[in-house]
Parts: structure tokens; sequence; C-alpha cells
């Protein structure tokens, strides 16, 4: 049967507005295409590499950078500028608190860096203080989206920031240990010389020392961890393989000054599963309130990370050892907490 070209064109458009409806159902966002405005706040090494990341990977159409030096955010917006003929059209701007309106996502990077000599508890107290600042400017032009705390002590801000906003937890994330897990599956994939994409597993709790790896929940393309060394007689040093993930920002600022583009990636992948609701489960941080009889401290664990923010924590089941040690990270956050609580 011929079907008129004009009818078919009316037929095509209607199509279209179908879909695009369809795609703003699940959490109120696109979850396919453009549309995309996220905000970074803090335009140093990491928030300038994040927004590098992004423009690569042509992850939003409105991007604005916000810095307190606001040269610097114009420096480095205009540099991703030039470079957008090779990526595709994206708006990336400098800009001011004012533009966190309507932002899809807003990722904190800003802060000040541990200096040497200084105590964990010194810098928690100096970057709770910016943090707090930050936070009241954001809340004056929030309307919606998720805010990314990425500035360390990054569990010590994530619980500040959800209690300074009033959001709800599953709204105020952590960028936690999602660093600390691939630094943790490139360390086990560069020992078994296997790729790291066939490698599984997370690292929990803080973004610290008191950090763990769920060695019973990791494995090599469906082999638990165990099976696959014994199998294939491989020796390996668990606490070594621990001890070097636990280092290696260290090794890194050593030998290069700064630690940005792994946390920069992190960030790209955290706002990739938030903007396109890809369900992406990972170790994120958030304030939780009953897995493993845990309460009132924001800390890493499984969770599913959506257009929503985190749609669910997953309590995978620990061992006893590995249940101790989660405590005791939990405990050693909140050490630092009840220090910081009242600034």
């Amino acid at each position: 049967m011929y079907l008129h070209k004009s009818i078919f064109n009316i037929c095509i458009l209607k199509c279209n507005v179908v879909l695009y409806l369809q795609l703003r159902k699940n959490g109120g966002i696109i979850v396919a295409g453009k549309g995309f405005k996220v905000a970074i706040i803090g335009c140093g090494f990491v928030g300038a590499s994040a927004a590098f990341a992004m423009s690569i990977n042509n992850l939003v159409s409105e991007m604005v950078l916000i810095d307190v030096n606001k040269e610097k955010a114009y420096g480095e917006a205009l540099d991703i500028n030039h470079g957008l003929s090779f990526v595709g059209q994206m708006n990336v701007y400098s800009g001011d608190y004012s533009d966190c309106k309507d932002c899809d996502v807003i990722v904190i990077t800003a802060g000040a860096n541990r200096k040497p000599g200084e105590t964990r508890l010194d810098l928690a107290k100096k970057n709770v203080s910016i943090m707090k600042d930050i936070t009241a400017n954001i809340m004056k032009y929030y309307t919606k989206g998720v805010i990314l705390v990425v500035s360390n002590p990054v569990d010590i801000l994530t619980y500040m920031v959800q209690k300074w906003t009033g959001l709800p937890a599953s709204k105020v994330l952590g960028s936690g240990t999602v660093l600390d897990s691939s630094r943790f599956r490139n360390q086990i994939a560069n020992i078994l010389s296997v790729d790291v994409k066939n490698v599984h597993g997370y690292i929990i709790g803080e973004h610290g020392d008191s950090q763990l790896p769920i060695w019973s929940a990791t494995h090599i393309a469906g082999t638990k961890f165990d099976d696959y060394v014994a199998k294939n007689n491989i020796v390996v040093d668990k606490e070594q393989i621990l001890n070097d993930v636990k280092t290696a920002g260290a090794v890194i600022i050593k030998n290069k000054g700064a630690t940005y583009y792994g946390i920069a990636l992190s960030i790209n992948r955290i706002c990739e599963s938030l903007l396109k609701n890809y369900k992406t489960i990972m170790p994120i941080g958030t304030v939780i309130n009953g897995p493993y009889g845990i309460n009132d401290v924001a800390l890493s664990l499984p969770a599913i990370v959506s257009g929503n923010g985190i749609e669910k924590i997953l309590e995978i089941d620990l061992t006893d050892e590995e249940l101790k040690g989660l405590l005791h990270s939990a405990d050693q956050i909140k050490l630092v907490l009840n220090e910081v609580k009242d600034i």
C-alpha cells in the first residue's frame, strides 16, 4: 500500500516525540543522547582533568566550570573548547554558583591539599570549612540533580554535605573507593596477566588506610580469585596487593606531584552512569543507615548507580573477617567525624 510522503513524515515525527517522552521517564532524565548539564566546582588538576575526560567522551551538552580563581576556570573552558571540533559540539564555559541551577550532576573537586606535616584530621578540619561555604553557595541555586563529592577526605565531606543540604542520601554521593577498586583490579590483572576488564572485585569502607578488599567476592571471568590462582599454580601476596593499592596515590605524587588522571576517569564513569541511567554497580560513597548494622556514617559499599542517584546498596555476603574489617573502617571514619561535626 502506498503511503503519502507527508503522512509518512508526520508518522516519523510522532514516533520521535513518543521516543523522547519515553526516554525522559526514567528518573526524569534522558536515558540516551544529549541534553545533560554538569557543573564542576574546582578547576585544579582533578577538576580540569575530569572536564577534559567528559569532553573527550562527549558526555554532556552543557558543562560549566566554577572556581574561586575565575581566570583559571575561563582558561580551562577555553582550552577544552579549542578541541571540540574533534569530539563533538558541547557548550563548555566558566561561570559561578548561579549556574548550578538545573544541573543534572554537580561535581565538587575543590579543596586544600594535604601539606607535609599535616595530619588527616588537620586536612579534614580545613576542608570541612571550605566545603561548608561551597555547599551553602550551591544550595542557593540548587533545583535538581545529584551532588558528587570528590574532595578529600571524601568520606567526611560526603557525610557533611548530605547533612548540610538536607537532600536524601541517595542524591549526595562520594567518589569513595571507585578509584581504589580500579587500582585493585589493575594490580590483579598485572599479576595474573589478564585483561583488567575480566577482573571483578571491590575495595570497600574508607577511602583511606582502613579500606579493605572483598576477596571473597573477587573473581576472574566468573572464577573465584582463590580458585583461579590455585588452578593456575600462581602464588600471590594479598597483603602486598592491598598495600600497593593503599600507597598508589603516594607513589604517583612522589613521581609526578599529583594524581588526577585516574580519578578523572572515575568521575567520568560515575557521571556516565548517573546521566545515562546505566545502573552500574560500583563502590560509591554515601551516608548509610542499616547495612551491616552500620549507621550514621559515609563510606563505600557496592551500590546500583542510576539516573536517580544511588538506587540500592548491595549487602554482599562477607566473611567474618571482612565484616570485622568493615566495622573497623566505619569506626575510623567516625573518629574524625566526631571532631568536625560542629564546624
